[in-house]
């Protein structure tokens, strides 16, 4: 279960912004089910959901650069959610999953060229003995300008996206599970990016090329 605890460069809870937002969320005697479900929330909503941030830079996929943007998609925010948790004493896993979205906008799927998303990222807790998955992904504004039903998560129960929104609408279909992880598969992750929408590859090399430079 240490593995589970441990900061790495990706769960990067040593960062003092990270441990400054948790300070702001935790109080003295809270449970680990009271404390995931506030890190969970203040992840989901404080953090906009914004799927056009996609960078194949190492960085970009550290849970402190996802804070210090205040806007990322899937996976870097259940990555934050996942450094709190650990730093909070939670064992918190990275989940990875191929899913539908049967409610996507019509400019993302112009330019995804595809209603599939590769890779969603959802985190897992191991609270009161279970591990426990929860999807910070899709904040409360943007739930309400979609007409879908925030995500809620009580540390008890799996929290995944709804199969249906408020109107009875198919919404988020599951197709493919590629496990957890202790670390973040980076490699993994880009390769199957490019793999599943090639017309955006040279797009990711370039930015992917700009933030090394920036790096070095």
């Amino acid at each position: 279960m240490q593995a589970y605890l441990t900061h790495t460069p990706f769960f990067d809870y040593d960062d003092a912004g990270i441990q400054q937002f948790s300070d702001k969320l935790i109080e003295v005697g809270m449970s680990d089910i009271e404390k995931a479900v506030v890190l969970y929330y203040a992840v989901r909503d404080d953090i906009a959901y914004n799927p056009y941030v996609f960078d194949p830079a190492p960085n970009a996929f550290k849970a402190s650069e996802c804070l210090e943007q205040g806007q990322s998609y899937c996976i870097p925010k259940a990555i934050l959610l996942g450094a709190l948790c650990r730093l909070n004493g939670i064992p918190a896993r990275l989940g990875l999953a191929d899913v539908r979205n049967h409610l996507s906008s019509p400019a993302l799927i112009e330019w995804l060229q595809s209603d599939v998303f590769v890779m969603h990222g959802y985190i897992e807790m191991y609270l009161s003995g279970q591990w426990v998955k929860a999807t910070p992904a899709f904040d409360a504004k943007l739930c309400q300008r979609m007409g879908v039903v925030p995500l809620e998560f009580n540390g008890l129960e799996d929290s995944i996206f709804h199969e249906h929104n408020g109107e009875g609408d198919r919404h988020m279909e599951y197709l493919t599970e590629h496990g957890t992880f202790e670390d973040v598969p980076y490699e993994k992750i880009v390769a199957s990016v490019a793999q599943a929408y090639p017309h955006l590859k040279d797009n990711f090399k370039a930015r992917q090329h700009h933030s090394l430079q920036q790096e070095s």
